[in-house]
């Protein structure tokens, strides 16, 4: 049996097809669906209302799935579409590959191999963009949303951009609020993906740049990365404001003290010293007058000074029930010290609360910094000497 029908047989026992999303593209669109028809008979061709020979051209292949678009709307409504026919069909994966000769179709295999070993996986078709052919827009774009898919999902790739991908059909249907139609909309689902679990891979492939005089790109370069540009932007937001704190809690809960305690401290690879300034910094974010934004502020900080994020986040939370109303309370006798109120005389008969923080606001700020600044000064040094007892092989 050859190589390409051993590919044939994966393509059917994986329930897997391949979607070509198009929007003229009559150049190069024939050789594609020729090259992949080589590999699979599961072909979806998704007509995002071109008006060139595109559709004379897919008429040619009589076994060949298509979708029509009437109006050209965006490729990422064409891979909607496409996704939610294949669906129907009663695919489980889809493989996308772009109409502009960009990709090999010689490269599919490579993708079953791996969705073999790793089922229900996204797989991303990693391009090589240190050539010189590579126009430098899109060496830049490429760079660019690498890092901020680190930033909004912790996960490192190396191809954020590449339409050369193999979604999980299951996942994707999970995912119901998707707001975008053009390029910006495999940045979304990626994310998204990312951010329900779904274990995202990389896969090294190659590419094909023509030359410039030939080249033909869809891509506007300022709208669309603008767009692109938008929506990263939501994610990021989203990302460390809800997702990120809320999966770095739900693994926290996995575990139980004395797991955390010998996994983040015990055995962690950080010195005891960065350590105690972990503890540090999440002990005076916690206190610090910002409700609602300690997490992401304690996640930022100990980024940027390279602290240790999971002992320092746990530490911020020392403002939790039920220590929030003796954080409070304690803010509010030092911050009246600093004022010279005279704590006997200071009241709280009506309750520790919202409206008490309000009708006691200067007094409450400057107590909850004074506070931060004390456990700093007091705790970091404990935490530092018990750090040494338990962890003896340490600095």
């Amino acid at each position: 049996m050859s190589d390409q029908s051993v590919t044939q047989q994966k393509f059917s026992e994986l329930s897997c097809c391949v979607i070509i999303p198009t929007y003229n593209n009559d150049h190069a669109l024939e050789a594609v669906i020729t090259g992949v028809l080589q590999y699979t008979r599961d072909v979806i061709v998704v007509n995002d209302g071109s008006t060139d020979r595109t559709s004379l051209i897919i008429d040619k292949f009589k076994t060949v799935q298509r979708i029509d678009i009437p109006v050209n709307t965006g490729k990422g409504w064409a891979l909607r579409q496409g996704f939610k026919y294949a669906t129907e069909q009663g695919y489980r994966y889809a493989i996308t590959i772009d109409s502009d000769g960009q990709h090999f179709p010689d490269d599919l295999p490579l993708f079953l191999d791996m969705i073999e070993q790793h089922p229900g996986s996204m797989i991303l078709g990693a391009r090589d963009m240190s050539g010189e052919a590579v126009p430098g827009t899109s060496s830049f774009g490429h760079k660019f949303s690498i890092f901020w898919f680190k930033v909004e999902t912790g996960i490192t790739v190396d191809d954020v951009q590449t339409g050369y991908r193999l979604y999980p059909l299951e996942e994707v249907k999970k995912i119901k609020k998707l707001y975008s139609t053009k390029y910006e909309y495999e940045v979304e689902i990626l994310v998204r993906l990312a951010w329900h679990g779904v274990k995202v891979l990389s896969l090294p492939v190659r590419v094909y740049y023509a030359p410039k005089d030939v080249r033909v790109s869809h891509f506007r370069k300022f709208r669309d990365f603008t767009r692109v540009s938008i929506v990263n932007s939501i994610m990021v937001f989203i990302a460390l404001l809800w997702v990120r704190p809320l999966v770095f809690f739900k693994g926290l809960r996995k575990k139980s003290v004395r797991e955390f305690f010998m996994e983040y401290i015990v055995n962690s690879e950080d010195s005891n010293a960065k350590l105690a300034m972990s503890i540090a910094l999440g002990l005076f974010i916690g206190v610090a007058p910002i409700w609602g934004w300690q997490i992401v502020t304690t996640l930022g900080l100990a980024h940027v000074f390279k602290l240790n994020k999971f002992v320092a986040v746990t530490a911020s939370n020392i403002s939790m029930p039920p220590m929030l109303p003796f954080v409070i309370f304690l803010s509010y006798v030092m911050g009246g010290i600093v004022m010279g109120e005279n704590i006997s005389d200071m009241s709280y008969d009506s309750g520790i609360g919202l409206h008490w923080i309000r009708e006691n606001l200067v007094q409450y700020l400057i107590g909850s910094i004074l506070l931060g600044i004390v456990l700093v000064i007091t705790l970091a040094p404990v935490s530092y000497l018990l750090l040494r007892f338990f962890r003896k092989n340490h600095v």
